[in-house]
C-alpha cells in the first residue's frame, strides 16, 4: 500500500528570519562577532521573584492545569490592568494563554467557528507578521489597514467592501516594529469605529510597560479597555515585560461573552499554560520594580546607540516607545534589506523592515534587546565605520 501523500497545493511562506541565514553569517565573520539584533528576544535575567516561584510550584504540578488559568493567575491578571490603566475588570474577563504570539496566530480560526459569515481579518500595514499569517492559518482573509506618516492606522483608507467583510481588527499600541502609539482619544475612536462596523477588536498591548513619551520619558499606556470591554480583547505578555519569552505565557481580557466562549474552545484544544508557569506569572505581575529596571535597560541602550547609529547615516524614524530602532537612511533614498547589510558587515544582525509588510520596504528594525556590553560593540563598530568619524 503506498504511503499517504503529504504533498498538496499550499506552499507555506518562509519564515521572515529564516531569510536572514546568509546575511547572520557575514555578520558573525565580523571582528568581534555577531551581534544578533533582529529578532527581539530577551537576555536579560528573569526576575529571582519569578524563578522563585516557578521553582516553589514545579513538585506541585502533578495534575492538568485549568485551561482558563488559575484563579491566582487570573486576579494578578486583573490587578495589574488595574494598576497599569485605571481600567477595572474582573477575574472571570480573563483567559491564560501560551504566549501571546500562540492567541495571535489561533485567534482568528476561533472566531470564524463563531461567525463564518465574515471571513476577512484586518491588521495594521506594517505589523507584526503573525496578525496576517493567523488569518491564512484559519482560511479567511487578511487585509493591511493602511497607514499614516505618523504609522498611525488610517481606517477611513479601507475599501467598505473589506469593512463589510471584517470580522476582526488588530490593534498594536505601542506598536512592533515601529514604536509608534496612538493618543486615547484615537485608540477610543479606532474601538468605536469598529463597534459601528460589527467588528471585533483584538488589542495587542504587549509592549505597554515600554510606553515613552517624546523625551522618552516613561509615560501611562494606552489600552482598548477605556472604552468598555463590549467587543474587546487585550492581549498581553510576559515575555518583554519580565524577560519570560522561555515560559511562554501571557493573557487576554476583554469581553465576558466572547472570554467564555474562547474558554470553553481552548480547553477543547488543550492550549494549556503549564501550572508552574502561571504560578511564575502571578509572582511577576505582583512586581513593579523589576519592570522598571528592565525600562532603564532599553533606555541605556538606546542612549548608547541612536547617536552612533545617526553618526551613521541612520536616523529612527518611528515612535518612541517599546525597544526597537525603526531605522532608515538619513539621507537619500532607503533600502531596508542595503540597510540590513550595511549592518551585517559591522557584525550586527537586524530585521529588514519588508519583514513587516511592504509599507516597511525603506526600514529595518533594530531591537535593544542586547547587553550592554553589545550595544557598546555595536556603538564602536559603527562609529569605526562611520564616515563622519573620518
Amino acid at each position: 500500500m503506498a504511503a499517504p501523500s503529504v504533498s498538496g497545493t499550499y506552499v507555506p511562506p518562509p519564515y521572515p528570519h529564516d531569510r536572514l541565514v546568509e546575511l547572520r553569517a557575514v555578520a558573525a565573520a565580523a571582528p568581534g562577532g555577531l551581534v544578533d539584533a533582529s529578532v527581539g528576544t530577551p537576555v536579560d535575567p528573569m526576575p529571582e521573584v519569578v524563578v522563585e516561584a516557578l521553582r516553589a510550584a514545579g513538585r506541585g504540578a502533578v495534575g492538568y492545569p485549568p485551561t482558563i488559568g488559575t484563579s491566582a493567575f487570573r486576579a494578578a491578571a486583573a490587578g495589574w490592568i488595574e494598576r497599569r490603566f485605571a481600567v477595572s475588570v474582573t477575574p472571570d474577563e480573563v483567559v491564560a494563554c501560551i504566549g501571546t504570539k500562540e492567541l495571535v496566530a489561533s485567534l482568528p480560526k476561533f472566531l470564524a467557528l463563531l461567525d463564518p459569515a465574515r471571513d476577512t481579518v484586518l491588521y495594521p500595514s506594517v505589523a507584526y507578521p503573525t496578525y496576517a499569517m493567523g488569518a491564512e492559518l484559519a482560511g479567511l482573509r487578511a487585509v493591511p489597514v493602511p497607514v499614516d506618516d505618523q504609522w498611525l492606522l488610517n481606517l477611513e483608507a479601507l475599501d467598505p467592501a473589506d469593512v463589510a467583510r471584517a470580522r476582526l481588527l488588530w490593534l498594536n499600541d505601542p506598536s512592533n516594529p515601529t514604536g509608534a502609539g496612538a493618543s486615547p482619544a484615537r485608540m477610543d475612536a479606532a474601538v468605536a469605529w469598529a463597534r459601528d462596523h460589527g467588528i471585533l477588536v483584538a488589542s495587542d498591548e504587549c509592549y505597554a510597560e515600554f510606553t515613552c513619551d517624546a523625551a522618552g520619558a516613561p509615560a501611562p499606556p494606552v489600552t482598548a479597555l477605556r472604552a468598555g470591554t463590549e467587543g474587546v480583547l487585550a492581549v498581553h505578555s510576559l515575555s518583554k515585560r519580565s524577560n519570560m519569552a522561555g515560559l511562554r505565557a501571557g493573557f487576554m481580557v476583554g469581553d465576558r461573552a466572547l472570554i467564555d466562549v474562547l474558554g470553553v474552545l481552548r480547553k477543547h484544544a488543550g492550549l494549556m499554560t503549564p501550572a508552574p508557569i502561571q504560578a511564575a506569572a502571578v509572582a511577576a505581575l505582583g512586581d513593579d520594580g523589576h519592570v522598571a529596571e528592565q525600562r532603564d535597560r532599553y533606555a541605556r541602550r538606546r542612549a548608547v546607540l541612536q547617536p552612533a547609529l545617526e553618526a551613521a547615516g541612520l536616523i529612527h524614524d518611528g515612535g518612541p516607545s517599546t525597544f526597537y530602532l525603526w531605522l532608515r537612511e538619513a539621507e537619500g533614498p532607503s533600502d531596508g534589506w542595503e540597510i540590513t547589510r550595511r549592518l551585517a558587515e559591522a557584525g550586527t544582525l537586524v530585521a529588514p523592515g519588508d519583514f513587516y509588510g511592504p509599507g516597511g520596504v525603506r526600514h529595518a528594525r533594530l531591537a535593544l534587546s542586547i547587553t550592554d556590553d553589545q550595544a557598546a560593540l555595536v556603538a564602536e563598530r559603527l562609529r569605526m565605520r562611520s564616515p563622519n568619524e573620518e
